[in-house]
């Protein structure tokens, strides 16, 4: 497992990792919050997502096939695409020094400082692995302290990409519905009770 040194990307990489590794066997076809999209389908965007911030950063080959159009077909196991994936990632940022202006990532602005830019990376695992756990039944994975060190990643990027990457934002509740993970998740579009059908 490579480590990226930057202690939220490494955190979101093991969310999406564990959220992966707990998928039942009949559990790929599922149905997600990501609405067009079933638990394979996250789990190609996701990774691809991770080696496109790979190769921005290096320039390095990016995912075989677009992360917004997945196929929801596996060629292999899981671990085949998703640990070069992560392993990819994780050592493009290792090489990103803390507070440097201009990072390059895959969407826009396409430049940004390097804490966004891992907070950018890390928040897209980390909600895809939301998104994983809760289609197969796993506890969420968006404990409150993660997803409020992903929060100013989330402030600073999602508005611009609403309608492509992210919904509309939604209310994020009351009470003990309104912590950081609900609200997080709310702002990008996802309902924080979501639960497959019929569950």
């Amino acid at each position: 497992m490579t480590a990226s040194k930057w202690d939220l990307l490494d955190r979101a990489h093991e969310a999406l990792r564990i959220a992966v590794i707990g998928v039942p066997a009949d559990g790929w076809d599922r149905p997600t919050p990501c609405e067009q999209w079933n638990v394979t389908q996250v789990f190609q965007h996701a990774a691809g997502d991770q080696l496109a911030y790979a190769a921005r950063l290096t320039g390095g080959p990016g995912p075989s096939e677009d992360p917004f159009a997945p196929s929801g077909d596996l060629a292999g196991p899981p671990a085949q695409l998703l640990e070069p994936a992560l392993a990819a990632a994780a050592e493009a940022f290792a090489g990103v020094a803390p507070r440097t202006a201009e990072v390059a990532v895959p969407l826009p602005p396409f430049t940004v400082s390097a804490e966004t830019a891992v907070g950018a990376a890390a928040l897209d695992a980390a909600v895809h692995a939301w998104d994983i756990a809760v289609a197969t039944g796993q506890g969420s994975p968006l404990t409150p302290d993660l997803a409020a060190a992903l929060r100013p990643a989330a402030d600073a990027l999602t508005e611009p990409l609403r309608g492509f990457a992210y919904g509309p934002a939604l209310a994020a509740g009351t009470g003990a519905d309104a912590g950081p993970a609900a609200s997080l998740l709310a702002f990008l579009g996802r309902d924080p009770g979501w639960a497959p059908p019929g569950v």
